[in-house]
């Protein structure tokens, strides 16, 4: 990780929702994106790193059977515990990423507002495990904004590019605007339609 966790910590010690995606429009709307961008109904097991509060992840644990969800910040993560506490399929731990990646498969990845925290080669290093964890049906999403910030190191395209070069991942999504790229990947590349066999 090339921003350390007291970076986070200190960000949540002054403010519980320092990307303001509890009031946000356009942070609500990314949310319905990225599920909407998802092409299947449900999914058994999902992982969301870099979870922050956790307002995504009740979207995806609607979709999932299990939910794995972490954070580096030990602040984001005891919100996350909080925001979910009424629900049972998911689990969330602190972990940094791409280093603790952990040891299980998933066949849903979904990689947000994450990549351009981390160095060209540490991104690429999350993109390998991420890949290398994806069950053969699975999906993987990406969802970064695309302006400057200080301390960006990478921009969203760059971030999606280094999934783009895993041979295994075919993007079968791609949402992009002004503000934010979101790619989908699966590792099959079939449709929504193909997958329902009416394609």
């Amino acid at each position: 990780m090339s921003f350390p966790a007291a970076y986070f910590d200190d960000l949540y010690r002054r403010d519980d929702d320092p990307w303001d995606y509890r009031a946000s429009w356009y942070e609500r709307r990314k949310r319905l994106l990225t599920v909407a961008a998802l092409p299947r109904e449900s999914y058994r097991s999902g992982f969301e790193p870099a979870c922050s509060n956790g307002e995504l992840s009740v979207l995806l644990a609607q979709r999932c059977d299990r939910l794995l969800m972490c954070d580096i910040s030990e602040h984001a993560v005891r919100l996350a515990r909080e925001r979910l506490a009424h629900v049972r399929n998911v689990a969330i731990e602190r972990r940094a990423m791409p280093q603790a990646w952990p040891e299980a498969r998933f066949d849903l990845i979904v990689i947000g507002e994450l990549g351009y925290y981390l160095t060209r080669e540490a991104n690429s290093e999350l993109a390998q495990r991420a890949c290398a964890s994806l069950t053969d049906d699975g999906t993987l999403v990406a969802c970064h904004w695309r302006h400057p910030f200080e301390g960006k190191l990478q921009s969203a395209d760059d971030v999606h590019a280094s999934f783009d070069a895993q041979p295994a991942l075919h993007r079968i999504v791609q949402h992009a605007e002004h503000d934010l790229l979101l790619d989908v990947w699966s590792k099959d590349g079939r449709s929504v339609a193909q997958g329902e066999g009416i394609a």
